[in-house]
């Protein structure tokens, strides 16, 4: 299980939350607005109301620790910007930020951003291919059920090939490619005797239950 804060609870920030929380990870969300906050309480871990523009009560909650931060704070960019800024002081790793336009998203990497998400540009980029490039992977309509993502192998399943593990039979998934971030490399349809390394990225076919249960293995 992994552990994430979401800072700003407006539309975006809810849902992100909310899908964090749903797929199995501890989710602490964070917003001055109460009402927001109880909005999120039955999709959380932890739902907190708190100013993120306060250092010290930043420093309070142990974010450092956490898998990722995401910081989506609404239209004042100043508020992003020192959230950003308190986050990669306190030793946050992954910090990933709503951007309301190219410049502010630059000042925001300048300050620790680790990642820039622009949630209106990039859903018109993949409705946009989706129309003109229907064929293409990310658009392939899946059932309800079914997920196509990507997993990092958990640690029993390095070392040991794609026979060994037999994740068809097992957990009822399919590996559809693999990968390779030593040396890039990207795998489609992988050989049965390919082995797993702790830096490969597993692209993974098969019902949402099914690849929880291989994302909460150790």
């Amino acid at each position: 299980m992994k552990r994430f804060a979401v800072i700003g609870l407006g539309n975006f920030g809810l849902h992100a939350a909310k899908a964090l929380y749903e797929d199995g990870n501890e989710v602490v969300a964070i917003d001055t607005d109460r009402t927001r906050v109880q909005a999120i309480d039955s999709y959380s871990s932890e739902a907190l109301v708190l100013d993120a523009t306060d250092r010290e009560a930043l420093k309070s909650l142990g974010l450092d620790t956490m898998d990722g931060v995401i910081v989506s704070t609404g239209t004042k960019i100043s508020t992003s910007i020192l959230i950003c800024l308190y986050l990669q002081e306190i030793g946050v790793k992954t910090i990933l930020a709503k951007a309301l336009d190219d410049d502010h998203g630059k000042i925001l990497k300048r300050v620790g951003a680790t990642e820039i998400i622009h949630p209106e540009r990039d859903m018109a980029l993949r409705i946009s291919r989706g129309l003109s490039q229907p064929n293409m992977l990310d658009f392939i309509p899946l059932a309800d059920e079914f997920d196509l993502v990507q997993v990092a192998p958990p640690k029993g399943f390095i070392g040991k090939s794609l026979r060994e593990l037999n994740l068809r039979a097992k957990y009822k998934v399919h590996i559809i490619a693999i990968k390779e971030l030593v040396p890039e490399n990207f795998l489609l349809v992988p050989p049965a005797n390919f082995v797993i390394k702790d830096s490969d990225i597993l692209i993974m076919l098969g019902k949402s239950e099914d690849i929880r249960k291989i994302k909460a293995l150790k």
